[in-house]
């Protein structure tokens, strides 16, 4: 077990959420951690209450999704603290919508965030824990990663991406000494599906053959809040995972995510899809 006192964690997506919990889980217990969002106006409240010093909480703001943000990010934290000892990969978004009617466009722009800048950042930082042989890289999926639903397709193909990705940079990174790990949130109370709805707006307005449906998906989601989880039951397991000596492959919570992907273990296929499946 490390402890994580004086580590150096950086965390994407750090102004609400997830993101905000685990800032706050990982400076209570010592680390020194590197946040960043696009609000830079709640990141910076959020670095004062974190550390009024300011000596060991550092604001990035910035945009995952641009090369210069990133480049800046991880730059800042070096000049700061001198190295980095681990990445959360939080940052991301959710589009909703038919796969039929969503815009391209729109798609490469949920897999831009969710993906390809969490895989651009991650390079950035992968070669000075190689070289140190030591890190740890946390990616934050989704059971969406395995278990996707109509009308959320586009989100929940990034996370089963994500999956592969977190897979094999877990093996090509072993021999060097690097961790990395999967975390596997279930529904959370977060601002992520009011977020959804607001960016999903337009597509769901021209829905179309698909609108009766929406009803449906709606009071699905509202079922879900009966037993939601906190962000902090995430923060949790990054933190875990940050100071395991040995991550698991990856770590499920809270504990309705366990139940459903043991479900997604145990039941056929077809018994699954039934389960899933729009009704109308």
């Amino acid at each position: 077990m490390r402890a994580l006192t004086g580590q150096v964690i950086i965390i994407t997506g750090a102004s609400a959420g997830i993101g905000e919990a685990t800032a706050r889980r990982l400076a209570r217990g010592g680390a020194r951690v590197v946040i960043t969002a696009r609000r830079p106006d709640r990141l910076e409240a959020l670095a004062r209450e974190l550390d009024p010093s300011g000596a060991n909480v550092l604001a990035v703001a910035g945009d995952i999704t641009s090369d210069a943000d990133r480049r800046k990010l991880v730059a800042a934290a070096r000049a700061k603290f001198g190295r980095i000892d681990g990445l959360v990969n939080n940052a991301g978004y959710g589009t909703r919508g038919p796969v039929e009617i969503v815009p391209v466009e729109t798609i490469r722009k949920n897999f831009e965030t969710n993906l390809f800048s969490l895989i651009a950042l991650t390079q950035l930082v992968v070669p000075e824990m190689r070289e140190r042989g030591d890190g740890c890289i946390v990616n934050i999926g989704s059971v969406a990663g395995k278990i996707a639903r109509p009308l959320s397709t586009v989100y929940d193909s990034t996370k089963h991406a994500l999956e592969a990705i977190t897979d094999g940079l877990r093996g090509e990174l072993k021999p060097f000494g690097v961790r990395v790990t999967l975390i596997r949130p279930g529904f959370i109370l977060t601002e992520f599906v009011d977020a959804a709805n607001a960016v999903s707006k337009e597509i769901v307005d021209q829905a179309g053959p698909y609108a009766p449906f929406y009803k449906d998906y709606h009071a699905g989601t509202q079922r879900l809040r009966t037993f939601a989880g906190q962000p902090d039951d995430i923060a949790r397991l990054v933190e875990r995972a940050l100071m395991a000596d040995s991550p698991a492959a990856r770590y499920n919570g809270p504990f309705h995510a366990k139940f459903f992907l043991f479900l997604k273990w145990l039941l056929p296929a077809a018994a699954l899809s039934f389960i899933t499946r729009l009704r109308k």
